[in-house]
């Protein structure tokens, strides 16, 4: 099957596209994974006493609101995070869908 360049080029963008996505989708992955943690660490909060922030290597006791607080602006940072990577990733996939419907037309 004989394609024109221009297709095989689109193709090649396609190709790009998709890595691209695969490395989004991973990034999002991970911010998913560390507001998994910090929701659960925010409700051991709830449920304890004395509360512990690990810094490097060690173990310090700490006030429980701050680490409250703490965690929580963190969570409100992985949370814009994560709306602006599936924003993204939105916006690839678009991207996708069009060149791989301009590569069906040339067919």
């Amino acid at each position: 099957m004989n394609m024109s360049k221009e297709t095989q080029e689109k193709i090649q963008r396609l190709q790009l596209i998709e890595q691209n996505l695969q490395a989004v989708s991973v990034q999002k992955q991970q911010v998913q994974t560390q507001l998994f943690e910090i929701e659960s660490a925010l409700n051991e909060i709830e449920t304890t006493k004395t509360a512990y922030k690990i810094i490097g290597n060690i173990m310090i006791k700490t006030e429980k609101e701050k680490l409250k607080k703490e965690l929580e602006e963190k969570k409100e940072l992985a949370e814009l995070k994560l709306k602006t990577i599936e924003k993204q990733e939105n916006q690839i996939k678009e991207k996708a869908k069009k060149i791989q419907e301009e590569v069906l037309k040339a067919k």
